[in-house]
């Protein structure tokens, strides 16, 4: 927006803000087949928990049937569940991790 004062231009800044990017909820599934300790193993190795937060999430996978590992935007939420995924095959267990808008 531009206002005239006599001869001169003088330009006056609009601010926009722009909103954060949706987060989103990555989540353990619980099964019957993946031992709690390579659960507590996948919790302190892509989310960087120490060993008594990974085993309350982990309990509560395999109490509540699901956990929540972590809250991200959209890109890196994706990324670790690639990589929890893959990382459970290469170890020859059916481990799910989804995400989901937070």
């Amino acid at each position: 927006m531009a206002t005239q004062k006599q001869d001169e231009f003088l330009l006056e800044t609009e601010q926009t803000r722009t909103k954060p990017p949706p987060l989103y909820k990555v989540l353990l599934l619980n099964d019957d087949f993946t031992p709690m300790d390579f659960v507590i193993v996948v919790l302190q190795k892509f989310f960087g928990m120490d060993r008594e937060r990974a085993t309350r999430v982990m309990l509560q996978v395999h109490r509540e049937g699901m956990g929540v590992c972590g809250v991200f935007p959209k890109d890196v939420a994706a990324t670790k569940v690639e990589q929890v995924v893959a990382f459970a095959r290469q170890h020859q267990h059916p481990l799910a991790c989804v995400m989901e808008e937070n």
